[in-house]
Formats: structure tokens, C-alpha cells, sequence
């Protein structure tokens, strides 16, 4: 058992009950395209935002709980999204390019060594010309609590090969952390 498995026997602080808003500003903007991959998808609910707007969506995660919630969600709510227990740094055994790529709160988790072995699976799952919108934590945060803290520069470096960062600002995350929300970098970044 993972410590994300863990996590899942209680409700983790990144769980909020609902999509992130940056997400839905995300789709509002068209900015999720045809297909695409929820990574590190947890419950779903950033998927199922996007699989109610009509976009074919697949969730993964490494946690087999979390899944099992994101399946029953998207059961009970009658929308015709994928979730499957799978490592995200093997996302080429999927057989599958994608459109549009998401990583909301997955980046940050990852050691810094394993970044760029991260944005080369993710590059093995994106059509070239394809996009990957990732919201991660930043290092406008305070320490003391949370995950690693992501500068601009962290993005820049694991995206180095086989992408182009168009662009990354700031954004925010919410969270059931006391806080409610936290200092969130919003990098889009296109597969070459």
C-alpha cells in the first residue's frame, strides 16, 4: 500500500467534494481539447468536470481507492469517463496518445530527480502539438506544511525535452487545508 492509498482511507486535503476552479476556468477557455488524460486523477471530479462538457476523458491514478471512488462517481452520475489504476511514469504502456494532457497537484508530489522521467512518460501520452495544462504548487507557499515547493524554474528544467512551456502563472488551488487555498503555479506546456 502506497502512501497515497493511505491517504484514501479518510478524505486527503486535496480532495474538495468538486472540480477545481481552475480547471473549470481551464475549460470555460477551451483549453481542454478532445481527448483527454486526467493524471493522478484522484476521485475524478477535475474528469468528470471535463467528461460532463462532452470531452472523452480518461483518469488515472496510482491509488486503487481513489479509483474505485472516481468509478463510482462517475457511475452515479451517468458520465462516460475512464479510470484505471496505472503509474504515471509508465503512461507509454497505455497504448494511447491523448490531446490534452492534465496534472493537477501530481507534479509537486514527485521527487525532483523524477521530473523529467515524468515529462517523458507524459510526452509518450500526447499527440505532438498536444497540450499538457499542469497546476502544482508553488514556491510562493509558506513551509510547514504541504508538498514540495515548485518554482518556475523546476517546470522550465523537467519540460526541457520534447515540449515547449508556452507560459506559466500564477493560480491558486483550493484545499480543506485550514488556509482553504494555496499559491498554485498554472504552466501550459505544448508537446513538440
Amino acid at each position: 500500500m502506497t502512501v497515497f492509498d493511505r491517504a484514501y482511507e479518510a478524505t486527503p486535503s486535496w480532495e474538495i467534494g468538486r472540480p477545481q476552479p481552475a480547471v473549470v476556468r481551464l475549460a470555460d477557455a477551451g483549453l481542454a481539447v478532445g481527448t483527454v488524460l486526467d493524471v493522478g486523477c484522484g476521485t475524478g471530479e477535475n474528469a468528470l468536470e471535463l467528461a460532463r462538457r462532452g470531452l472523452a476523458v480518461t483518469g488515472i491514478d496510482g491509488a486503487a481507492l481513489a479509483i474505485a471512488r472516481a468509478q463510482a462517481l462517475a457511475a452515479d452520475r451517468g458520465l462516460a469517463a475512464e479510470f484505471l489504476v496505472h503509474d504515471a511514469l509508465r503512461l507509454a504502456d497505455l497504448g494511447r496518445v491523448f490531446d490534452t494532457l492534465l496534472d493537477v497537484g501530481l507534479f509537486h508530489w514527485l521527487q525532483p530527480g523524477d521530473r523529467p522521467s515524468y515529462a517523458a512518460s507524459l510526452r509518450t501520452a500526447v499527440r505532438p502539438g498536444g497540450t499538457c495544462l499542469l497546476v502544482c504548487w508553488s514556491d510562493r507557499n509558506p513551509f510547514g506544511i504541504g508538498p514540495g515547493r515548485v518554482r518556475r524554474r523546476d517546470i522550465l528544467a523537467a519540460f526541457r525535452d520534447g515540449w515547449r512551456v508556452d507560459s506559466i502563472r500564477p493560480e491558486t488551488l483550493d484545499t480543506r487545508l485550514a488556509m482553504g487555498t494555496v499559491n498554485a503555479w498554472l504552466a501550459s506546456i505544448r508537446a513538440t
